[in-house]
Order: C-alpha cells, then sequence, then structure tokens
C-alpha cells in the first residue's frame, strides 16, 4: 500500500472524500514524514506546532461529517513560499529585515489556497527576496537537493521543489520571475509551470501597470495535480490591470491529441548560450518521447539575438527590482541587511535612463512579435530549463559554464529570459539523470494565453515517462 505522504494530492483529495482517509491521518503523515526528512534538506522553514496543526485537521474532519467540503484541497497540508505573506504565519522573504514578520492577512494566492481547503503547515524556503536561483538566506540557511544533499535545490522555489520531491507536501506554489519555478523543478525532478502572464494575479499593490516580469505558478509531482492547482490559483483580480479573465478549467481537458503537433528545438539558441556536458543530449533524448507519440519536433536557429534578449531583460528586470526594494536601500539601518545581489539591482536601476528603458521594451516588444510569428508555424519551443546541473550548495552562484565567466549573478540563467521577458507560458517537465544521478528538466514554452496546449503535451510526457516516480534514494529506508 502507498504510504498517505507518497500520494499525490488528487489521489489525497479522493481519499479523504470519500472517508477513506481522515485530515487528520494526512497531516500526521506528513508531520511525521517531514520530522524525518526535513532536517536533511532544510526545505520547509517557519513549520508550526503539531498539535496545533492536528487540532486544524480534526476540524476540517468535523466539517466533511456536515458535508462541508470547502474545496478539493479540504484538509490538506501545504507550504507556501516565504515570499507569501500567510496571515498569522511568519513570512520572512528571506530577509532579516522580515524575520519576525508576522502579516495580519493573506496575500492573493494565500486566500485562494485557503478557500480551496488548505491546511498552511509552514512556508518553503527561497533565497532572499527571491533574488537568485539558489536558495539560501541568512534567516533559514539554504536548501539542499533530495537526489544529493551536497547540491542545490535551485531557487526561488528551491524550497517548494525539493519539499515535494521529498514527498514532504503534495502540491506546491512557486513564483517566476527569472526561472524560479522552472530551475528548482528540474533540479528536482517535478513540474513546475510559468503560466501566461495575468493567468494567476498578483495584488494590486503598489504600482501594477508598468512590471509584467514575475508571476505564481503551481509545481506538483504529476501534471494532473499541477493543472488542478492552476485552476485554484487563477481567476480574474479585477484591481489588477493585466489579470487575464477566468477560463475554463484546465484540469478536466489534459487528454488530447499530440500527434501532427509541431515543436520546435532550441537547444543552445545557436550557441548563444553555455551549457553544462550532458544537459543537451538529455533533452533530445526526451524529446523523442513527443517523436513516438507522433510529434514533429524539428531543430530550429535561434529566432532573435541572444544579446538583445538580455540587453533587455537586465534593463527591465534591475527597473522593477529596484522599485519593489528602493525603501528598504533608503534606509541606512536595513540597506546593511540587504544581500549584495539586491542592492546590485537597486542601484543599477537607479542609474537607469528613461531613454535605456523606453529602449529595453522596444527589444521586449520586437521579440513579442518575432514570437508570435514563430507560434504561427510551432506549437510549443523547447529549451533546457537550466544550464547547469545541480551545483555545490556552498556555493552563491556558479562562476563559469565551460570554462566562460558569468558576468552577473544571474547570467548562468539566461536560458529562461525568452519566455520571461514577454510573459510566455512555460512547463518544465523533467528529462532524466545524469551519470551521477542528478535532474534536469526542458522548458516547453507555448504561445501567450495557450496555457492548456502546453499541458496536454505535458500530460502525454508524464504518462510516457513518469519521471518523479524516481525517487532520492537518499531517504530509502525513511
Amino acid at each position: 500500500m502507498t504510504d498517505i505522504a507518497d500520494r499525490d494530492a488528487s489521489s489525497l483529495s479522493a481519499a479523504l472524500a470519500t472517508g477513506d482517509l481522515s485530515c487528520v491521518e494526512v497531516m500526521a503523515a506528513f508531520l511525521d514524514r517531514i520530522g524525518g526528512r526535513n532536517p536533511a534538506i532544510n526545505a520547509i522553514v517557519s513549520l508550526r506546532q503539531r498539535e496545533d496543526l492536528l487540532n486544524e485537521a480534526a476540524a476540517a474532519d468535523a466539517a466533511l461529517a456536515l458535508g462541508q467540503s470547502k474545496g478539493w484541497l479540504h484538509g490538506i497540508p501545504i507550504a507556501v513560499k516565504d515570499l507569501v505573506d500567510t496571515a498569522g504565519l511568519r513570512s520572512t522573504h528571506g530577509s532579516p529585515i522580515f524575520a519576525d514578520h508576522v502579516p495580519k492577512k493573506d496575500d492573493l494566492l494565500a486566500a485562494r489556497l485557503r478557500a480551496a481547503g488548505a491546511i498552511f503547515i509552514g512556508k518553503t524556503n527561497t533565497p532572499e527576496w527571491g533574488l537568485g536561483s539558489h536558495s539560501y538566506n541568512p534567516v533559514h540557511g539554504v536548501t539542499r537537493n533530495p537526489y544529493d544533499h551536497t547540491r542545490s535545490a535551485g531557487g526561488s522555489s528551491g524550497g517548494a521543489a525539493a519539499a515535494l520531491a521529498a514527498r514532504l507536501v503534495p502540491v506546491a506554489d512557486g513564483s517566476d520571475m527569472m526561472g524560479s519555478l522552472r530551475n528548482p523543478a528540474a533540479f528536482c525532478n517535478v513540474y513546475g509551470m510559468r503560466p501566461s502572464y495575468g493567468r494567476v494575479p498578483a495584488d494590486a499593490d503598489g504600482e501594477t501597470f508598468l512590471h509584467q516580469l514575475s508571476t505564481d505558478g503551481p509545481m506538483a509531482r504529476s501534471v494532473s495535480d499541477l493543472a488542478r492547482l492552476l485552476d485554484t490559483l487563477a481567476g480574474h483580480n479585477p484591481e489588477h490591470p493585466h489579470s487575464l479573465p477566468k477560463a475554463e478549467a484546465f484540469a478536466p481537458h489534459l487528454s488530447a491529441k499530440i500527434k501532427g503537433r509541431k515543436i520546435a528545438w532550441l537547444g543552445d539558441w545557436s550557441g548563444a548560450y553555455p551549457i553544462e556536458p550532458g544537459i543537451l543530449p538529455l533533452c533530445e533524448e526526451a524529446l523523442r518521447v513527443f517523436d513516438d507519440m507522433g510529434a514533429e519536433v524539428e531543430p530550429v536557429s535561434a529566432p532573435f539575438p541572444a544579446d538583445a534578449l538580455w540587453q533587455s531583460w537586465t534593463v527591465l528586470r534591475s527597473f522593477a527590482v529596484s522599485g519593489s526594494l528602493r525603501a528598504h536601500w533608503d534606509n541606512p539601518a536595513q540597506r546593511e541587511l540587504l544581500k549584495p545581489e539586491a542592492i546590485y539591482e537597486i542601484e543599477r536601476g537607479q542609474r537607469l535612463t528613461a531613454q535605456e528603458i523606453q529602449a529595453a521594451s522596444a527589444l521586449r516588444s520586437q521579440w513579442f512579435a518575432a514570437a508570435a510569428r514563430v507560434f504561427d508555424r510551432f506549437d510549443a519551443l523547447v529549451l533546457p530549463s537550466a544550464q547547469v546541473f545541480p551545483f555545490p550548495a556552498e556555493w552563491t552562484w556558479p562562476r563559469a559554464i565551460n570554462n566562460q565567466a558569468m558576468d552577473s549573478y544571474h547570467r548562468w540563467m539566461e536560458v529562461v529570459v525568452p519566455a520571461s521577458l514577454v510573459g510566455l507560458p512555460a512547463l518544465n517537465v523533467p528529462a532524466g539523470f545524469s551519470p551521477t544521478g542528478l535532474p534536469m528538466g526542458m522548458q516547453l514554452i507555448g504561445r501567450r494565453g495557450n496555457d492548456l496546449r502546453l499541458l496536454q503535451l505535458g500530460q502525454a510526457y508524464h504518462e510516457a515517462t513518469n519521471w518523479p516516480e524516481r525517487r532520492p534514494p537518499v531517504f530509502d529506508g525513511q
């Protein structure tokens, strides 16, 4: 019999609905699992007291007995990314500035999870302010990869990805500005989806018109769970100008014909992206799965100059980060507590001129139009989800790839920029493992708004491969 904590969220939801499991049983199983495995990887932080969680689970059982289910996540343990404010639960953003911050109000994402019945058990670890694709910070420390505890779990949703892979949670939320859903999912052999920008709306706090680079999204060990969680998180926010209307539910429509779909393999973007040896062959082998299903996979040349994408990205990213963190930089006491990468982005953003920002946005507009023309020919574009395999956990970031120096803390993740820059949906699917057992993934990128077609490709791929069932061997016997 499958252990309770090894089941996915949909299976748990069905068992709770029929009474085959109780919410208390589910909560106890996950807390036991967390107690045995989390100390080695540090994926879940700010864990609530066991007694309080079991009492909340008992209340969820009582509600079910009265026929009062809140939704498909009723009674299911969830740990929310520590960039999300959660009422009554410490929310640090990985920063010593917020080390003791306990919000009084949920962010919109947290409110939607609670409304669906989830029980918040704690938070998942993230780098300070979500900057960088390695989850370490001075408040909670470093998150380690479940497949090799000496390696990074990626970031910024590294805690979420590691918790999923280690079976500490059945499903998780994440966010993605520069690969923060895709990179950790690839590093931890799970699924992570950056939806079309506006599909999962942000809170309407502060300036809401200018910055369109970051979005929340779902993570899971199955595409069906991924789609169900996206259905929960998505929906119109009338206070946010870029929020998309609520779409028809994705989860009921995952099964689809793949034969004849056209997929473009972009590889290393015509040599522009240095990629660690072994990654491209893994992705090419994974693409044969789509070949076997009758899809047409075609290698294509880069459709836009990589240096233009990078120029646009770095300007608009610094502009956005500087705007969101400037108040902390302006406070001398708080400035002393900012990580160097945050100071780099803030100070760079302050130096930008209006003309530089306009030029960067013009390049972004040109790429959006060029991408639209590519999608006239193809259903999906494919790139590796990362340019390196999981690297040593004591590093802050890789300084070089294939002897090519990285000139900034985020240059090693350049491969995620084509989707992020223009708000395209992108789905990481596991692609396999290195000879030393390190996971890797590839990103399926779709036309903006075509989230369902990506999920359908992902579902067919999952049914053919089911890579997440290759569990972390370091936890055997636990």
